[in-house]
C-alpha cells in the first residue's frame, strides 16, 4: 500500500518527502517554450534559405508574363464582347461604348485582324497561353524565344499597345538568366548584394500591385479617394484626371520591373558565390 507523505514542498506518492521542483527546461522539451524561440528561428533560417536559392530573374519575368498575359486576355475578352463587327482601322478601342464604365476607359489597342470577334479570340488564346508558358516553359531551351514571340503576337492581335513597355524589357532582361553576369559583376559592387538580395522580392510586389492597380483604374475607372466604384461622372472628375492616374500607375510599375531586375542580378551574384542552386522559379 502506497503511503503519502505531506511536506512543504507538496504531495509525494512515493513517501520519500517533498515532490522535487519542477525543471525549467521541462516545458521546452515538450514543446512548450517561448514560440519566439529555437522553433520560430528555425523556421526563420528555412525562409530565407528559401528565398536565397530563388532563381530572381526567372521569378520576376514569369511574374511579368502571367500579369500580361492576364491583361491580353482581358482585351480579348471586351473586343469578343463588340462581336463579328469590322475594326476601324489598325488602331481599336478595345472596350466598345456599350461596355464602357467610364468616358475614356477604351482600352486602346493595335491589330491587323479587320474584325473584333476573331481579333478579341485570338487574345484570349494568346493571352492563356503566355501565362501556361510563363509559368511552366519560360526556362525550356525556346522558353524565352517563345515568350518573346507569344507577346509580338499578342500585340499584333490586338493584347493591347501598353504591354511592349513591359515585355520587351522582361525579355531582354531574362537573356541573362543563368548567365555568368560578368559585366553585371563589374556594375554592382559585391557590398551591394546582401541588400539588392533582400530588395527584389519587394520591389517585385510592388510593381505588381501597382501594375494591377493601374490596370483597375483603365477599365473600371475607380480612383480610391477620387471616384465611386465604376462612377467617373465628368460633371464631378475630370476623366483625363483619371486616365493620367492610370498612366502614371503603369509608368511606375514599368520602372520598378527595371529596378526589381537589376536588384535580382545582384541577388543572382550573391547566390552563386555561396554556391546556392537556383533552381526554383
Amino acid at each position: 500500500m502506497t503511503t503519502h507523505n505531506v511536506s512543504k514542498g507538496g504531495l509525494n506518492p512515493t513517501g520519500t518527502g517533498a515532490i522535487p521542483p519542477r525543471s525549467p527546461d521541462v516545458g521546452r522539451e515538450r514543446g512548450f517554450g517561448n514560440p519566439s524561440g529555437a522553433a520560430l528561428n528555425s523556421t526563420k533560417t528555412r525562409l530565407r534559405s528559401r528565398l536565397d536559392g530563388l532563381n530572381a530573374t526567372c521569378i520576376i519575368v514569369t511574374t511579368i508574363g502571367v500579369i500580361f498575359g492576364l491583361a491580353g486576355f482581358n482585351h480579348g475578352f471586351f473586343e469578343f464582347l463588340q462581336g463579328n463587327t469590322p475594326t476601324d482601322g489598325l488602331i481599336i478601342q478595345a472596350i466598345g461604348e456599350a461596355q464602357r464604365f467610364w468616358p475614356l476607359g477604351t482600352e486602346e489597342a493595335f491589330t491587323i485582324i479587320p474584325n473584333f470577334l476573331i481579333s478579341g479570340i485570338l487574345s484570349m488564346v494568346l493571352g492563356l497561353t503566355i501565362v501556361v508558358w510563363s509559368l511552366g516553359f519560360i526556362r525550356t531551351k525556346h522558353g524565352l524565344t517563345t515568350f518573346l514571340g507569344l507577346f509580338i503576337l499578342l500585340f499584333l492581335f490586338g493584347g493591347g499597345i501598353g504591354q511592349v513597355a513591359f515585355f520587351l524589357p522582361a525579355w531582354a532582361f531574362a537573356t541573362r538568366m543563368d548567365k555568368p553576369l560578368t559585366w553585371w559583376r563589374r556594375v554592382l559592387p559585391e557590398r551591394t548584394w546582401p541588400l539588392l538580395s533582400t530588395l527584389w522580392m519587394p520591389v517585385l510586389i510592388l510593381s505588381s500591385a501597382i501594375m494591377l492597380m493601374g490596370l483597375q483604374v483603365a477599365i473600371f475607372g475607380f480612383v480610391p479617394g477620387m471616384t465611386a466604384p465604376g462612377v467617373a461622372d465628368p460633371g464631378v472628375v475630370d476623366p483625363r484626371r483619371i486616365q493620367n492616374t492610370s498612366m502614371r500607375l503603369v509608368l511606375s510599375s514599368a520602372v520598378l520591373n527595371v529596378i526589381a531586375f537589376i536588384a535580382g542580378f545582384g541577388h543572382e551574384l550573391r547566390r552563386r558565390d555561396q554556391n546556392k542552386g537556383g533552381v526554383t522559379c
